[in-house]
């Protein structure tokens, strides 16, 4: 059966089709080939495929004192007001000495490691985690929250709103079009995602930001069920803390309705039962319709600044630095 119109990506999908891997994607390449499939381009694939190739190559990590940014085949360390540039890997291949250092591989847009201290003065100072450090998986409606063209100002994007609640390092897998189970040409799917970032030895707290698209290829038939695609994150975690953000759009009608996004709403309040290490975040409480773009899925700016800033809180809420909260669901 053919696809939906994937939120941010296209492509035929295919059930866990290959083991993905983090690092090493080669982003020129995939351009091309996505460029050249002779298909009808699918919702939002034109701006992903722009702000990849304006993006390729580009991983950056910071771990205080130092800077590191790899951009193509450029390395610039800078370290306690000094600089030096030397080459590092080309064509977007990321798997530098300090990623491995922290056992990860990392490479290409979406994917990048931060450390460091809280912002002075952060306005969340009186809501803390006890999450030192956070993997955030997610598909578009993510995206824009780490896009310098969406927020230009850094302190409003994501990384900075995990480390003004007291996070420490902040890991990310955020790709358009992503899900748990199926898998798109030159893509991996969050659970193997997932696995690899285990595998490279990450061990602490998640956030999911998944299940716009997932509940769609359900809608569709996908013979994975909602529930069983919310289980497989969780056997990933291993009994670590995992926050999931609900999901909502403002659709009357297809696979991604406000319909389909409930029904996934209502497969994390079941599986929140079944795992003391799961809280939800509910979103899709919280949001405005004048945050919603034209096509009823993705965000504004404004949008995008407040659901970075939410989720943040809503991990210090799910995970305090004192105490445990309480149920299931995170406002």
């Amino acid at each position: 059966m053919p696809g939906p119109v994937r939120a941010g990506q296209s492509g035929r999908l295919s059930h866990l089709a290959r083991p993905g891997r983090l690092g090493g994607l080669g982003h020129l390449g995939r351009l091309s080939r996505l460029a050249g499939l002779g298909r009808p381009a699918r919702r939002g694939e034109a701006g992903r495929l722009a702000r990849r190739a304006r993006d390729t190559g580009l991983v950056v990590l910071v771990a205080a004192p130092a800077v590191i940014v790899i951009t193509g085949a450029a390395l610039i360390v800078a370290c306690s007001g000094s600089a030096q540039v030397s080459q590092g890997p080309a064509g977007g291949q990321g798997s530098s000495a300090a990623s491995r250092q922290a056992g990860l591989s990392l490479a290409g847009t979406g994917r990048s490691l931060r450390t460091g201290s809280p912002a002075a003065g952060s306005s969340q100072a009186d809501l803390r985690t006890s999450c030192r450090e956070v993997m955030h998986i997610g598909d578009s409606t993510s995206e824009g929250m780490i896009s310098p063209v969406y927020l230009p100002n850094p302190a409003q994007r994501l990384t900075a709103q995990y480390q003004d609640v007291g996070v420490h390092a902040v890991l990310t897998n955020i790709v358009g079009a992503n899900s748990v189970a199926e898998t798109l040409p030159g893509d991996t799917n969050g659970y193997n995602a997932a696995r690899d970032v285990v595998a490279g030895g990450y061990h602490g707290c998640w956030v999911l930001a998944l299940g716009t698209n997932d509940t769609a290829d359900v809608a569709i038939g996908s013979p994975v069920s909602r529930l069983a695609r919310i289980e497989q994150m969780m056997s990933v975690a291993h009994g670590q803390p995992v926050l999931w953000v609900n999901v909502v759009s403002i659709l009357s009608s297809g696979p991604y309705s406000e319909t389909n996004m409930q029904l996934w709403n209502d497969a994390l309040q079941q599986a929140c039962q079944k795992y003391p290490n799961m809280r939800v975040f509910n979103w899709a409480s919280l949001v405005q319709q004048a945050w919603f773009i034209n096509d009823g899925i993705h965000y504004t700016p404004a949008g995008y600044a407040t659901r970075a800033q939410q989720i943040a809180q809503a991990l210090a809420k799910a995970f305090p630095a004192k105490g445990r909260s309480k149920g299931c669901t995170v406002s």
